[in-house]
């Protein structure tokens, strides 16, 4: 079948008797989902492809026997207002709850006893006072280096965001140049800076980096709160996601991969797949950099090459599971170990019996291809190191999941390769993670990407918008 938008009527007048907008969304990713819903929201009528045969781009869950598995653990903030936007969208946010407190328990596997367990908490108190006690007596820092970490949250606060000269700088040289030690970095810059930057402190943006810190610990005293998914992540990306998007409208093609995309002459756009095209308004590309690159026509950017400059950076995730339970709280991180983070995974996973760990490891360049067994060798005594109750638990199983290209690398100088929503071609949008939202590679910048996206569209169609920024008044 040919022209597919025209012979499902997707060219139909609307309700005001204008002639209907049509819209091919390409990705079905965060991203792609985001931009589908909003166009769909403003009365465009909307198909979405994804090559896949799920949705949910990398944040996805697989079955591995009776287990329910996602690929790799994701979190999010209360700061996150796009993604909770999402979350409340397909229905799904009280499967993906936030702490009623940011409570990080931090384990260190060579400190003394009584003091290997601290703790990141806030205070309901008024930004910074919100983590002073917590700075105060956390035991992984000495009272100098306590002092220091405070004189450079409150350096961090001053930058100015909007700043290009940040992008270019290191966020490791930065610390340095503030007094910050190996410790420092190690307990707590890192700490946080590696699970949401995907980058260790040296090899990071220091724009990105500053925009992650003050956002999420220096604007409001609950922004950092932690919320994950209680449920497998395709419950809510996948299952959610398209029962939301069948009740707006749009039409959704799995195991669909998109061949070609091409101007008209008559303004539209010539979307083709395998037997099928699609004669639109609008599109929106939502997959990953280099697939973009792949199918921009000539002349959509002023440097496509840039998109193949943006580099990435993978994740590695080990999942373990006990015949028995060797962690009593939801989650820890962890230090003096090559363990990044833990999280208990048993109930979201359907496990009857035992206990479900998942190890979540980023900036994991090194590990990324080492085998099953060398993984094993390594991480089972780690985990016997932390969790002493592990040391007497059998392993019934244990195996990895890997994301080599799991985010855009966050390396200073990334800023200015991001391209934003709009192309030099009417009518075709960009969104992704990887797209210029201000944000490291996260779930919250995939969801605002698809806004952006939704929102130039919706303005050359002369659509109403103003539904897209319902998300800045979840914070």
């Amino acid at each position: 079948m040919t022209d597919g938008a025209q012979s499902e009527g997707l060219l139909d007048a609307d309700s005001t008797g204008r002639p209907g907008s049509t819209a091919v969304v390409v990705g079905g990713g965060l991203a792609g989902i985001t931009a589908a819903l909003s166009l769909a929201d403003a009365g465009v009528r909307v198909t979405l492809l994804e090559g896949r045969p799920r949705l949910g781009g990398l944040a996805f869950s697989f079955q591995r026997g009776e287990l329910t598995v996602d690929n790799g653990q994701h979190v999010y903030m209360r700061c996150c207002t796009a993604y909770r936007w999402f979350l409340d969208r397909v229905d799904g946010a009280a499967l993906a709850p936030l702490q009623d407190r940011l409570d990080v328990p931090v384990l260190d596997a060579e400190g003394r006893p009584g003091r290997r367990l601290g703790r990141l908490r806030r205070d309901a108190l008024p930004v910074p006072l919100h983590l002073g006690r917590s700075l105060a007596t956390y035991p992984h820092l000495s009272l100098a280096e306590r002092a220091g970490v405070g004189r450079a949250a409150l350096a961090l606060k001053a930058l100015d965001l909007a700043d290009p000269a940040l992008d270019e700088r290191d966020f490791g040289g930065w610390l340095t140049a503030h007094g910050q030690s190996a410790r420092a970095v190690e307990a707590l810059w890192d700490l946080v800076g590696v699970a949401t930057l995907n980058a260790v402190a040296q090899d990071a943006s220091l724009g990105l980096a500053a925009m992650v810190f003050k956002t999420g610990l220096l604007s409001e005293p609950g922004a950092a709160d932690i919320g994950w998914a209680h449920v497998p992540l395709g419950e809510l990306h996948d299952r959610l996601a398209r029962k939301a998007l069948d009740s707006a409208g749009v039409r959704t093609g799995l195991r669909t991969r998109v061949t070609s995309i091409s101007p008209q002459q008559n303004g539209n756009w010539k979307v083709e797949v395998p037997g099928e095209s699609f004669d639109v308004d609008a599109v929106v590309l939502a997959v990953p950099q280099r697939e973009a690159h792949d199918l921009l026509p000539e002349g959509a950017l002023e440097n496509p090459g840039r998109l193949l400059e943006i580099g990435t950076a993978p994740i590695l995730n080990v999942h373990v599971v006990y015949d028995r339970k060797v962690l009593q709280r939801p989650f820890f991180a962890a230090l003096g170990s090559p363990v990044q983070w833990v999280f208990d995974r048993t109930e979201a996973s359907g496990l009857r019996a035992g206990q479900y760990l998942a190890l979540s490891q980023s900036a994991a360049q090194d590990e990324i291809d080492e085998p099953v067994s060398a993984l094993r060798e390594r991480y089972l005594p780690e985990l016997e190191r932390l969790l002493p109750a592990a040391r007497g638990a059998a392993v019934t199983d244990f195996f990895v999941t890997r994301e080599r290209t799991a985010t855009f690398a966050p390396t200073p100088g990334v800023g200015r390769l991001r391209p934003g929503a709009r192309t030099k071609a009417p009518g075709l949008y960009l969104a992704g993670a990887w797209t210029a939202t201000g944000w490291p590679a996260t779930m919250e910048s995939a969801v605002r990407s698809g806004i952006s996206a939704a929102d130039a569209a919706l303005g050359a169609l002369g659509r109403p918008r103003d539904h897209l920024f319902g998300y800045e008044e979840a914070a």
